[in-house]
């Protein structure tokens, strides 16, 4: 007999790698606290991996096969965390379809069907929730759509990438290369052996879809988005950086501009020490949000890792059993990518590392930008010159640096900043 309401909630499981273990985890460990506050019992039922875990304590509820899943009508919630497009696409929609909520930690998978499998959760009177698809265990897009519901959001920028924070810290406080950081970052679980995802920004990409989709109503597709990693950045950029009075990060940004469309990119950025940004270092995110009638809120912890994306994930699943008979209002427009401005509109500070004709180099930008920010080093050769503008458009600057490099010069870094 179940302890608490009167019926027991049945739930599955879609993968158990390191998340998926982890909200096996959560959900044995604090059994009687989750159960407390649904005041029903939550009853792991099947647990779907090709995989076996003989040494698990609910080895004997693992399956092999989805329609054991599908078809089985006492299940009303499942968890997807297999990660990637397919096959979880077309499980969560058939399960949406089969009147199942569903609850996901599934970054690419929001940011690339999110719309469509929102419709159709609402046209099934069903929940899709997947807090854990941006911020790990910070928890955000609860309170972005529900506590600052209020508010007018014009803007969201933060660190949305645990890995290249990690990386990007190395580089900063021990003066660590970016390749011998990355190694790090692998050797102690932080990245992957193919990490492209991280280190090229896909992973941030994502996250600032699923934010931008969220705060202003149209779903935003990743191949949008103006997306640059931190392969690039070298030691020389981070002490000009210093310099300059900031450090670099890698920042997610999305705006709404004048003509009511959306500003969104995600690229190294030089972070004034005086923003909060700046200080989140290792493995931790930020995400700065900033509403009409709030003001700045910064969001902070730590994006990833086994609990604290567990976490988040066990909390979808309260909640979906708190709504199992009312749907939760979560919601936005698919869209053809009309609602996105061009990248080449954007308008920002840069940051210029140039090797060759110094003082060429120096009329030609002041020329072009007015007055500029000199920057110094130690160690700088004689003919190495590093600048940061004043606000011009991306097409201006990006101008300049061609025209630059077709007269001879030498580019060795440009990274914008953050407003």
């Amino acid at each position: 007999m179940p302890k608490f309401g009167i019926n027991m909630v049945y739930i599955a499981i879609l993968g158990h790698g390191v998340v998926g273990s982890g909200v096996v985890e959560v959900m044995l460990h604090n059994a009687d606290n989750i159960n407390s506050r649904v005041k029903e019992e939550i009853f792991i039922k099947h647990i779907l991996d090709l995989r076996s875990f003989p040494e698990s304590p609910l080895a004997s509820r693992f399956t092999t096969d989805f329609e054991n899943i599908i078809n089985d009508s006492e299940i009303r919630i499942v968890v997807e965390v297999m990660g990637g497009v397919h096959p979880a696409y077309d499980f969560v929609k058939r399960c949406l379809l089969a009147g199942k909520s569903v609850v996901t930690s599934n970054k690419e998978l929001v940011a690339v069907k999110g719309a469509e499998l929102i419709r159709v959760a609402s046209e099934n009177n069903v929940n899709f929730l997947f807090e854990a698809s941006v911020g790990g265990g910070i928890p955000i897009l609860r309170p972005l759509s529900q506590c600052l519901a209020a508010n007018r959001v014009s803007e969201i920028a933060g660190i949305l990438n645990g890995t290249t924070n990690f990386i990007l810290t190395k580089m900063i406080k021990e003066q660590v290369s970016f390749e011998d950081a990355l190694a790090e970052a692998q050797s102690l679980g932080y990245a992957e052996r193919d990490p492209a995802a991280d280190v090229d920004g896909h992973d941030a990409c994502r996250k600032i879809c699923i934010l931008a989709a969220l705060a202003f109503g149209k779903h935003v597709y990743p191949e949008a988005v103006y997306t640059q990693g931190i392969r690039s950045v070298k030691l020389e950029d981070v002490a000009y950086a210093e310099n300059w009075g900031g450090v670099i990060k890698l920042i997610g940004l999305v705006r709404e501009v004048e003509n009511g469309k959306l500003q969104i990119c995600v690229a190294p950025m030089l972070v004034s020490r005086e923003s909060q940004i700046a200080s989140v270092d290792g493995v931790f995110n930020g995400i700065k949000v900033n509403g009409d009638a709030t003001g700045e809120i910064v969001f902070y912890g730590r994006g990833a890792g086994k609990l604290p994306t567990a976490s988040a994930v066990v909390a979808d699943i309260i909640d979906c059993v708190k709504h199992l008979s009312a749907r939760k209002y979560l919601f936005w427009e698919d869209c053809d990518g009309s609602n996105i401005e061009s990248y080449s509109k954007d308008v920002t500070g840069m940051y210029f590392r140039f090797k060759g004709d110094k003082a060429k180099i120096l009329a030609d930008a002041e020329e072009r930008f007015g007055e500029l920010k000199l920057l110094s080093r130690k160690g700088a050769s004689e003919d190495e010159i590093a600048f940061v503008t004043t606000p011009h458009t991306i097409e201006e600057l990006e101008s300049f640096k061609a025209e630059q490099i077709n007269q001879g010069a030498e580019l060795l870094g440009s990274i914008r900043l953050l407003a």
